[in-house]
């Protein structure tokens, strides 16, 4: 089927994942038809398919583009080599850069169920290469004698959930600003793995 009139392969795409993530997002993947979406674009339902197979590819591309573009971020950012300055780096960005792409988050974390088996691991690879990154520097903490976490992957999960909450409370203009709240939540996961006396002496050497 032709595309509306006007409408061109480079500016309706993403437009269609625009659409896509605002609906999936408020009103949930499984509940959105592929007419929502072309409607929402302004697209006929038909011509929607010049730009996505199924609804379940956009979903995928969705998650995997949230996925990869954290990790390029974090690829730009170098890591120190002290484990306490890069745990308190690792907190700093993930509040960061996930309280600006809220959508995306959301139906990162609700909507993995509906991915078909295949999707799901794809994106399960990409979230254990980030978390991996946690857990690397929790266990060079532990190595070092600076972190005290029996469990470094158990550790990784938990930190990584308690950063991603910020999400669903914090808003700009409250009582705190973020900033406030990435050092508010600093001291909380500093506390949760430390050593008491090492962290301290890496903070200020």
């Amino acid at each position: 089927m032709a595309r509306t009139q006007g409408s061109h392969s480079g500016i309706t795409g993403p437009k269609v994942r625009e659409a896509a993530l605002c609906l999936f997002a408020k009103d949930g993947y499984a509940a959105v038809s592929m007419r929502q979406i072309a409607a929402e674009v302004g697209v006929q339902a038909g011509a929607l398919y010049n730009y996505t197979p199924d609804k379940q590819t956009l979903l995928f591309d969705l998650l995997k583009g949230h996925m990869e573009e954290l990790l390029e971020a974090r690829a730009e950012t170098p890591v120190p080599g002290c484990p306490a300055r890069a745990l308190e780096q690792f907190t700093r960005f993930h509040i960061r850069f996930h309280h600006e792409r809220p959508e995306a988050v959301f139906i990162s974390y609700m909507e993995l169920r509906n991915l078909t088996p295949e999707n799901f691991e794809v994106i399960e690879g990409l979230r254990r290469n980030y978390e991996d990154q946690l857990e690397d520097i929790l266990r060079r903490g532990v190595a070092s004698g600076a972190f005290d976490v029996a469990e470094p992957k158990i550790a990784t999960m938990a930190v990584i959930a308690m950063l991603t909450g910020v999400n669903t409370w914090f808003r700009e203009g409250g009582r705190l600003s973020l900033p406030e709240v990435e050092e508010i939540y600093w001291h909380m996961v500093r506390k949760a793995v430390t050593a008491p006396q090492r962290i301290e002496s890496e903070l200020t050497a």
